[in-house]
């Protein structure tokens, strides 16, 4: 059996080591790890064998495959994921969601009706507040009336951070000023208002899994996740999001990714909208 190669050799690290940490995370989570991330899962699971008091990775694998290695393979899960993400990321998605909540979701919401949105893989917090400061830009009494947006990430330490809603100062330089009123600076520190909060739950979710939301979505962001699923993955994910989204609801994807469905049809710069039944 041959060894990855690594630039450090700490820990004994085998290819079928790999193959099986790569098993564990498609099957729990749907990502699809290529042979060449295998220096990068020896240097992010090289911090977990240190804090276990392990010397090679066959006791890792070991370990989380085991009955016993839930929270090792939740462990496994959030130091395999990548959480790159910044306030406003793709600005031309919030200018299509601004046009979306000023011509039709404002004026229902004002009429009583129901408004939902979804930051799924909502990382570190900054889609969802982005949502949210666009969303009360054009309808600034939206935690009165019936609209929120619900945040998800497969990772439950990223929801922690992003449920406290707390940023350094330089992070929100990417925030419009015209769209600041939301954000709080003090310092150093940058904190997203309680009006601003209160229209966003936070919660853990696997987008692998069964999703137990039973209402339809007017607008979902998914970007730059499914980038990292395999394509039977990556359709069976598009084709979800089509029957979670209201006719005429929007779907925002990377800009690298393509959502191939029938019932999503483009509409704008990595946009799709959902076709009428």
């Amino acid at each position: 059996m041959s060894a990855v190669a690594v630039a450090a050799r700490e820990f004994e690290f085998t290819d079928r080591d790999f193959e099986t940490i790569s098993a564990i995370l498609y099957r729990d989570s749907g990502i699809a790890l290529p042979s060449g991330k295998s220096a990068l899962v020896y240097s992010r699971l090289g911090k977990r064998l240190r804090a276990l008091g392990l010397t090679r990775f066959s006791e890792y694998c070991a370990l989380v495959s085991s009955a016993e290695g839930g929270e090792e393979r939740a462990a496994l899960l959030s130091a395999l994921t990548t959480n790159v993400t910044r306030f406003f990321r793709e600005p031309h998605h919030f200018d299509t969601l601004r046009q979306q909540v000023r011509d039709r979701l404002a004026p229902r919401a004002r009429a009583g009706g129901r408004v939902r949105l979804w930051s799924a893989g909502c990382s570190l917090g900054h889609e969802p507040y982005s949502i949210a400061l666009t969303l009360a830009a054009e309808l600034p009494e939206a935690p009165s009336l019936d609209v929120r947006i619900l945040a998800t990430d497969i990772d439950p330490k990223v929801i922690e951070v992003a449920r406290a809603g707390r940023y350094g100062r330089e992070d929100v330089q990417s925030v419009p000023p015209a769209l600041a009123a939301g954000v709080t600076t003090s310092g150093a520190e940058a904190v997203m208002s309680p009006a601003i909060r209160s229209l966003i739950t936070f919660g853990t979710l696997n987008l692998h899994a069964e999703w137990p939301m039973k209402g339809r979505f007017d607008a979902i962001f998914c970007r730059n996740v499914a980038i990292y699923f395999d394509e039977p993955t990556q359709k069976r994910l598009w084709s979800r999001f089509a029957s979670a989204l209201q006719d005429d609801g929007r779907l925002y994807i990377g800009h690298s990714e393509r959502a191939d469905t029938p019932t999503l049809s483009p509409d704008g710069l990595t946009t799709y909208r959902k076709k009428a039944s």
